[in-house]
């Protein structure tokens, strides 16, 4: 089936000569077509160019997008959205003056959601992560990395991870899943971490491996959770079953998470916000992406990781939401570009990469998706009437979504038109 999309305000993201990512003064180009058209064949880009080099042939459909601008999905290479029950008392235990660490210690964050996940089942996690991937969707995202890590038992993580292959096969999302047991060391194992660490290397990993159901494994590796020769460890025990790495790290302090991530040819390390000279020298010439979560620090209170230092020592960076109900509540991917240009000082072309090429990197997708080129996966999407690029972070609650294309597919209004 072929489906035209003509006249197109401006066609941004075009790749002529595509990257599998983009860095340091490269992220500020967004090369992009005026007056465009966009050719979809099933379910990828089959061409595209200026309306005047347009030549008709037979399409199944055509779209007018006359005053409005296209642009690949967003790819959201962080979230946790498998998740039971909100954390809104803890909101207002932070604006009380409480820490994320002293929430923790008392038994909140991640040990709270992991209480409540023990008690609900596989199809109540199931239909509500549904409904947060429906958001996201709505907010312009196409593909989204999803982490176990509320279990903190064998059971209980697979179970998470279960849910995750259950939204793959129903979700019109690209998805990719994440093993994250260790996101914290269980109440029952307090003062016995090592051992909580030989279990998920002895026990969780070779369950989660023999069942297929993670595509990367990631450790909080952090001040108050989990060392660098503990990370270094269960990552080592992954890579015998080709579980690609990917790191939590230096969300809370310098913690060497950044170092042990690289060393172990993790695709990304993600949160940042304590990144130095250090840091930024074990991430040159590797292969690891920075990928950064303005949203966690803006609703903890916290500094920003220093995009600007990072891009201007020719490093890539990438973005995403770190949706989950204690640190980051928000999957709206335009917010996170708002918060990279207004907290970060990155410009919206680098906020754009950021969110489309270099995220899909990070989720090892750049072959297939983040840019506008002949025989990626058509995730696109039209914005309404807005006035330039610009204004897509610059009104940051305006909501400038018209049409969201999955996989060449005009994304339905609720799942179930969607099945219709």
């Amino acid at each position: 089936m072929y489906t035209l999309i003509k006249n197109i305000k401006k066609l941004v993201g075009v790749e002529y000569l595509p990257h599998p990512y983009l860095w340091g003064e490269r992220m500020d180009l967004l090369h992009s077509i005026d007056q465009a058209w966009l050719l979809i064949e099933d379910d990828h880009i089959h061409s595209f160019g200026h309306m005047e080099d347009w030549t008709d042939m037979p399409v199944d459909k055509e779209i007018d997008a006359s005053g409005k601008m296209l642009l690949p999905c967003f790819c959201d290479s962080h979230t946790h959205i498998v998740y039971a029950g909100s954390r809104e008392q803890e909101f207002v235990d932070k604006i009380k003056g409480l820490s994320y660490i002293e929430i923790a210690k008392r038994g909140g964050g991640i040990l709270n959601s992991a209480e409540r996940l023990h008690q609900t089942t596989e199809e109540e996690l199931f239909e509500s992560a549904m409904k947060r991937v429906d958001e996201m969707i709505r907010f312009g995202t196409g593909a989204i990395e999803i982490k176990s890590g509320y279990g903190l038992s064998v059971e209980d993580e697979l179970k998470m991870l279960r849910v995750i292959k259950r939204i793959k096969e129903h979700s019109p999302a690209t998805i990719k899943s994440t093993f994250l047991g260790a996101h914290a060391v269980p109440a029952e194992y307090k003062g016995r971490q090592k051992e909580y660490v030989d279990m998920i290397i002895k026990d969780m990993i070779p369950a989660v491996a023999k069942e297929g159901l993670a595509d990367f494994i990631d450790v909080f590796c952090d001040e108050g959770f989990f060392t660098v020769e503990e990370t270094d460890r269960m990552l080592k025990a992954a890579a015998e079953y080709d579980i690609e790495p990917k790191i939590h790290a230096n969300e809370l302090a310098c913690s060497g998470g950044i170092q042990v991530g690289v060393l172990n040819r993790a695709l990304s390390v993600d949160h940042l916000e304590f990144t130095g000279k250090e840091e930024i020298d074990a991430l040159q010439e590797s292969i690891t992406m920075p990928t950064l979560l303005p949203g966690a620090a803006f609703f903890l209170g916290m500094d920003y990781p220093p995009a600007r230092y990072m891009i201007d020592s020719g490093l890539p960076v990438a973005l995403a939401s770190d949706y989950n109900p204690g640190s980051s509540p928000s999957g709206n991917m335009k917010f996170v570009l708002s918060l990279a240009c207004i907290q970060m000082k990155m410009t919206p072309n680098e906020a754009i990469n950021a969110a489309t090429i270099n995220s899909a990197y990070a989720m090892g997708i750049s072959l297939t998706h983040g840019s506008i080129v002949a025989g990626k996966k058509a995730n696109v999407f039209l914005t309404k009437d807005i006035p330039s690029i610009e204004f897509i972070p610059y009104a940051y609650t305006s909501d400038i979504i018209d049409t969201v294309f999955l996989n060449g597919k005009v994304y339905g209004k609720s799942r179930k038109r969607q099945a219709d």
